[in-house]
């Protein structure tokens, strides 16, 4: 409800509101979309399609392939297409350099492209890179900066496709960053993870292994070792590995290893008890090997599905709710961008839906505000001369005749000091009293009938005795009056006396031709009260049994006048409204 009540809202205002779904191209995979609820840390949405991924071109193999996969997850899961998409890609290229802290942000973008297009990748293609600085050292004047790339022709074509369907692209990121986000979330690394405790990140995928070393969650080096696997036998590429990973992990000293497969080729498990390492070894199957699932699932989610949920994928769904300090961005958006015309705008996340608001929408919102506080103020300022008016007619109307009843009570105090055959001071207390205890009682009255019951005998005594006769064609609307009347009426202990259908025979009670009445009557008055004619024969037929047996051998008795049947509607009590 408050979900609808915010989204119709901000399309009154022209606000973007759309839902955000993760997206990771994972090689052995395919293509996985996901969702992933932060509160319980548990995957709520996902699907994947097949699609190719060439490991030598580091790039999706077929973008046509990719629009297919994308709509079928679309249709699949029933999500709309016009969403905003965040994505992760595997990684292309990473590396570090060192840099002058003197150096702008501009320049250091400029040195980092530079350093990437030496790659073979990125010389016959334009990159797209992103960067951070590093673990700092005050004593150099030199500051280490970590960089990546992606392909500008790919980005491009991935926004076009997304474009065709509705969709925006509003991030993008590498698996790198994503498998580390992955293992904060999941509690996976969180020894590892604690401040100022240095570990080994190593990642083997097809095309060789990578070495992050790492001060708690900060990046303070990185190696990569490129390896052909493909080109070795099964036993051959363990002890490969295990030959080149022996010398590179010398040069990043630690007590945890943390070893993630990203290929079918190596099995994280195997390969780390044969890794010559003296600490701590971890790991996780990051492929067909996985006998674990990253993170906990939903039911709705096929059983044959949660094997396939990689790490990466959850990296990148958990992107806007886990504060992991490394972030790497290279779709070039902005909130603004996203927004129409261009028009400078903040953004926020409600409900797994990105909201972008920009300068038109923040000032229309900035009147309708103004509206809710000014209007009822204007309203109030119009209306307060009007409503002071009138109350002050209605005080001297209330003070005229206060100043008549006390006129009248000063003369009666007169009469009576004059005559002294009464004390006229307690005879008016008197009046007051039982009058006030009558007006309470045809206000509670009034207040409490329900709308199918109808009052035929209404009588308020002097002494605080009530009673009272209807009729009404739901008993449950009886009862809701008697209550009514009990909870005015407080300490006069009243109660339902009688209850009973109103017909003539047997067979309209079973057989009813039109709706049943009932009568009811509420009282708190005793039989003697109530029924004093039938006090006295009472009385009198309990004297007859204690005279002599003269009587008793008459024989005469008293005529029995059978039952008479309830009273029809048209037989009706007149009501009683006197003391």
């Amino acid at each position: 409800m408050i979900e609808k009540f915010l989204n119709d809202l901000l399309s009154q205002l022209g606000a973007g509101s759309k839902e955000i779904v993760f997206l990771s191209v994972t090689p052995g995979v395919g293509l996985e979309l996901i969702q992933v609820d932060p509160v319980i840390k548990s995957v709520k949405t996902y699907g994947h399609k097949p699609l190719e991924y060439s490991d030598s071109m580091r790039e999706i193999s077929n973008y046509d392939d990719f629009k297919n996969a994308l709509q079928d997850l679309f249709q699949e899961l029933n999500i709309n297409p016009k969403c905003n998409i965040v994505l992760n890609l595997p990684m292309v290229h990473f590396g570090k350099v060192e840099l002058p802290l003197l150096l702008s942000d501009e320049s250091i973008t400029e040195a980092v492209i530079s350093e990437v297009e030496q790659s073979y990748i990125f010389k016959r293609c334009e990159p797209v890179v992103s960067w951070f600085e590093g673990h700092s050292n005050s004593a150099s004047d030199s500051r280490t900066i970590f960089y990546s790339a992606l392909q500008k022709n790919a980005i491009d074509k991935i926004k076009e496709i997304l474009g065709e369907l509705g969709a925006n692209l509003g991030g993008v990121e590498i698996s790198l960053i994503s498998n580390l986000r992955a293992l904060l979330f999941s509690g996976l690394t969180e020894t590892q993870m604690e401040e100022g405790t240095p570990w080994n990140l190593m990642i083997v995928n097809s095309n060789g292994y990578s070495i992050v070393s790492l001060l708690g969650k900060e990046i303070i080096d990185y190696y990569e070792e490129p390896l052909a696997l493909k080109t070795y036998e099964l036993d051959e590429i363990y002890e490969v590995i295990n030959t080149s990973a022996q010398i590179a992990l010398m040069n990043f000293p630690s007590n945890y290893l943390y070893v993630v497969s990203e290929t079918d080729l190596v099995s994280a498990e195997h390969l780390s008890t044969k890794m010559p390492f003296e600490g701590k070894i971890d790991f996780l199957e990051n492929n067909s090997f996985r006998k674990r699932e990253v993170l906990s699932v939903s039911l709705n989610i096929l059983p044959d599905q949660v094997m396939k949920i990689s790490l990466e994928s959850v990296g990148i769904a958990v992107s806007r709710v886990c504060d992991y300090p490394i972030k790497l961005d290279f779709s070039g958006n902005s909130p603004a961008e996203m927004a129409s015309a261009g028009e400078e705008s903040i953004s926020f996340n409600f409900n797994n839906k990105e909201i972008v608001l920009t300068e038109t929408v923040l000032r229309k919102m900035s009147f309708v505000i103004a509206a809710v506080l000014i209007v009822p103020s204007l309203f109030a300022m119009l209306t307060l001369p009007v409503v002071q008016k009138k109350n002050k007619a209605q005080l001297n109307d209330i003070n005229s005749k206060i100043e008549k009843i006390e006129a009248e009570i000063k003369e009666l105090t007169e009469l009576a000091s004059e005559s002294g055959n009464f004390v006229i001071k307690t005879e008016i207390e008197n009046v007051i009293k039982n009058n006030r205890a009558k007006l309470i009682a045809y206000s509670a009255l009034g207040e409490s009938v329900p709308a199918d019951l109808w009052i035929t005998y209404f009588s308020a005594k002097d002494t605080g005795k009530f009673d009272i006769k209807g009729i009404s064609e739901d008993v449950e609307d009886i009862y809701i009056f008697f209550k009514n009347m009990k909870d005015s009426l407080i300490d006069n202990q009243l109660r339902l006396h009688k209850l009973e259908m109103v017909s003539d025979s047997i067979d309209d009670a079973v057989m009813p031709d039109g709706p049943v009445m009932y009568n009811f009557e509420i009282t708190n008055m005793s039989e003697g009260d109530l029924n004093p004619s039938s006090a006295a024969a009472k009385k009198s037929d309990t004297s007859g049994k204690n005279n002599n047996s003269d009587n008793a051998n008459n024989g005469a008795s008293a005529p029995q006048t059978p039952n008479a049947p309830a009273k029809k509607v048209n037989d009706l009590e007149p009501v009683d409204i006197g003391g």
